[in-house]
C-alpha cells in the first residue's frame, strides 16, 4: 500500500529467506504452528491508519455508553448466561475489509467486532521476527503504545495476569492441543508464565476450580478465556467437573457473556461509513432484498468464518427457523492491495485493544492482518496459495 516501501520489500525478498523465517518459528516452536504465515507483513499508510482509528474509536463511544448493557442483554443465551460478569471486556478485536472509495482512496469497511481475546502473543513474536529477517523501515512501528517488545509483553501481563501469582491463573482452552492457535498459547505461556489448561482438567470443589500444575493441585483464581461455547457444543459427550454457568470464586479476563455482547449482534447498531448496511435477518419478517447477490449471510455468534453463506437464496433465508441469530449484510468490495510478484492481494486488519479492570475505554494495542486471493479472507482458506495466510501490520509513522 505504500509505493515505494513495497518495491523496496519485494527486490529483497527471496524465497531462501521466507524459507529461513518460517524455520525460525518451528525451532523457537516446535510441532505448534499451524497455519499459513505469509511472505510478507503489510505496510500501512497514515491515511488508512487514522480512518482506521477513527472507525473504532466510533464504535468503541458506543461500547462505553450507559445504556450499552442493556441494548445487548438479549444477545447472551439464557441458557450461556455466566455469573458475575465484569465490568466491561478485556479486549477487543475489529476485523476491516482494505477498499476504496470512489475517489480511490483507502478505505476500511467494517466486518466484525469480538468481545474476545485474539493472538495477542503470537504478533508480538511475528512483528519482531519479521522485523529481524526482512527489510521493515525503522520509522514504521507495530504495536500503538511505541512499547518495547519487553514492556509490550509486560502490558499483556498486567491485562492477563494483573497482581495474581501466575500459578492461580490459567489460559483456558478445549483439547488446546489440537487448536490452530495453539502456537499463541505456547508464546503465551512462554511470556507470562501461565499454564494452558483443557477444560476438562478442571475439578471444581464448592465455589472453587483446581488445576494440577507440576503434579501439585492448585487453585485457579484467574481464568484467560479462550474457550468459545461453539466448541463446546461439539463434544456433546463431553466429560467436565464443571460449567461455565457455575456460581465460581474466579476472575474471567475476557468473561464470557462479552462475547455475546461485543460481536455481530451490536453491528446493526453502528452507524458510520465504515460499516455496511447490516440488519438482522428478523427484521425482513421474510421479505427479503431481491438483489441477494449483494447481500451476505452470517450467524451472530460464530467464530473464524464458520457459518457464513457468500451466496444466500431467498429460500435459504426463508427456510431459518431462527432468524434473530442471523443478520444479513451488504457485501464490500475487498480491494487487492497488496503487490506480489505474481499479482494483487486482498487483506483484511484486524485492530487489537486491550482494557485493563480500571481503564475507562479500551486501549489500542496492536494489529494482525490475513492476506487472501480466495473468497474467503481466513487462514483456513488459503492454505494452497502464495503470499496469503496470517501477517503482521506495521504502520508509518
Amino acid at each position: 500500500m505504500i509505493p515505494a516501501v513495497r518495491a523496496s520489500y519485494n527486490a529483497a525478498f527471496s524465497e531462501e529467506k521466507y524459507q529461513h523465517f518460517i524455520n525460525t518459528i518451528h525451532q523457537d516452536w516446535p510441532n505448534q504452528l499451524d497455519y499459513r504465515v505469509a511472505e510478507t507483513p503489510i505496510f500501512v499508510p497514515t491515511s488508512l491508519r487514522e480512518k482506521l482509528t477513527e472507525a473504532c474509536e466510533s464504535f468503541i463511544d458506543t461500547i462505553v455508553a450507559p445504556d450499552f448493557k442493556t441494548k445487548t442483554d438479549a444477545a447472551i443465551p439464557p441458557h450461556q448466561r455466566v455469573p458475575n460478569e465484569t465490568v466491561h471486556s478485556h479486549f477487543l478485536a475489529i476485523d476491516f475489509a482494505v477498499c476504496q472509495d470512489e475517489s480511490s482512496e483507502y478505505s476500511p469497511q467494517l466486518i466484525e467486532l469480538q468481545g474476545f481475546p485474539s493472538i495477542f502473543a503470537f504478533q508480538g513474536y511475528l512483528s519482531e521476527l519479521y522485523k529481524s529477517q526482512f527489510p521493515v523501515p525503522d520509522s514504521y512501528f507495530w504495536n500503538f503504545g511505541h512499547y518495547t517488545f519487553d514492556s509490550y509483553k509486560e502490558k499483556l501481563k498486567e491485562v492477563i495476569v494483573a497482581d495474581e501469582d501466575p500459578a492461580h491463573c490459567i489460559l483456558l482452552e478445549i483439547f488446546p492441543e489440537k487448536q490452530k492457535t495453539r502456537l499463541d498459547f505456547a508464546i503465551t505461556e512462554a511470556y507470562l508464565g501461565i499454564k494452558t489448561v483443557c477444560y476438562t482438567q478442571i475439578t471444581k470443589e464448592g465455589r472453587t476450580l483446581y488445576y494440577k500444575l507440576n503434579g501439585v493441585k492448585t487453585p485457579i483464581k484467574r481464568i484467560y478465556n479462550r474457550l468459545i461455547f461453539d466448541e463446546l457444543a461439539s463434544y456433546p459427550d463431553l466429560k467436565a467437573d464443571f460449567s461455565f454457568t457455575d456460581d465460581l470464586d474466579v476472575t474471567w479476563v475476557g468473561h464470557p457473556n462479552w462475547f455475546f455482547r461485543i460481536s455481530k449482534y451490536i453491528l446493526p447498531l453502528l452507524q458510520s461509513p465504515y460499516v455496511p448496511e447490516t440488519h438482522y435477518l428478523s427484521k425482513y419478517q421474510n421479505k427479503f432484498p431481491q438483489n441477494l447477490e449483494d447481500y451476505v449471510l452470517k450467524p451472530l455468534f460464530s467464530f473464524a468464518g464458520s457459518g457464513v453463506n457468500l451466496h444466500p437464496t431467498q429460500e435459504l433465508l426463508a427456510g431459518i427457523a431462527d432468524p434473530e441469530n442471523f443478520i444479513l449484510q451488504k457485501k464490500v468490495r475487498y480491494q487487492p492491495v497488496i503487490e506480489a510478484p505474481d499479482g494483487l492481494v486482498k487483506c483484511e486488519i484486524r485492530m487489537l485493544y486491550v482494557w485493563p479492570d480500571n481503564a475507562p475505554r479500551p486501549q489500542l494495542l496492536t494489529s494482525l492482518s490475513r492476506l487472501s486471493r480466495g473468497e474467503m479472507i481466513g487462514v483456513r482458506y488459503n492454505q494452497d496459495f502464495t503470499w496469503v495466510g496470517g501477517t503482521a501490520c506495521f504502520f508509518e509513522s
